[in-house]
């Protein structure tokens, strides 16, 4: 690594984009994944579109929405 770095051309904000959506991974236990993959298997769907079920079920559950 260089002791000093010339950025006197940088630009900033050149890659910057507002509108840009970050998408976290998540990483699941294998028996967690496995049972996930089974449902997933089951109805056909993939494993987020399983997850996000879950999860809006636990929540109702939880009573945070309706």
């Amino acid at each position: 690594m260089k002791k000093q770095y010339d950025f006197s051309q940088g630009e900033r904000g050149k890659f910057y984009r507002p509108d840009a959506e970050l998408k976290i991974p998540v990483y699941l236990d294998a028996e967690n994944l496995s049972f996930v993959e089974r449902i997933a298997h089951k109805k056909n769907k993939n494993i987020s579109t399983v997850v996000n079920e879950l999860i809006r079920s636990d929540k109702q559950l939880a009573g945070l929405i309706e």
